[in-house]
């Protein structure tokens, strides 16, 4: 069975850091753009960050840049997301996801662009 597994979340004040982790199981996703998404209460699901299968490339949201990075080692089969500076506005729900095209990186923010999600993991900012 093939699973991501966000970890990392939390409650953090504003203007602190969290490093969110997701692994894959079941599976290697080496060769497939990872993304990060987000949904906050009573919104829909937004796109975060996306890394290219060789982590050559990133992507983010314009709210994101400058605040948060994505990595990936596939060594160890594993992306990040590194939030500074977060704010009450990020709190959310945060889920990790695989592209479903290898070496594909052209469509990589929206939700139909990923075909597997994790069950995400609670990022909480206070004031």
């Amino acid at each position: 069975q093939v699973r991501l597994v966000e970890s990392g979340g939390g409650l953090v004040q504003a203007g602190g850091s969290l490093r969110l982790s997701c692994t894959p199981s079941g599976r290697t996703f080496s060769t497939h753009t990872m993304g990060w998404f987000r949904q906050r209460q009573g919104k829909e699901r937004e796109f975060v960050a996306a890394i290219s299968w060789s982590g050559d490339s990133t992507y983010y949201a314009d709210s994101m840049k400058g605040r948060f990075t994505i990595s990936r080692d596939n060594t160890k089969n594993t992306i990040h997301l590194q939030m500074n500076s977060l704010k009450p506005e990020d709190t959310a729900i945060y889920y990790c996801a695989a592209h479903l095209r290898p070496y594909y990186s052209l469509s990589v923010d929206t939700i139909d662009d990923y075909d597997y999600w994790g069950q995400g993991t609670q990022v909480t900012v206070s004031s």
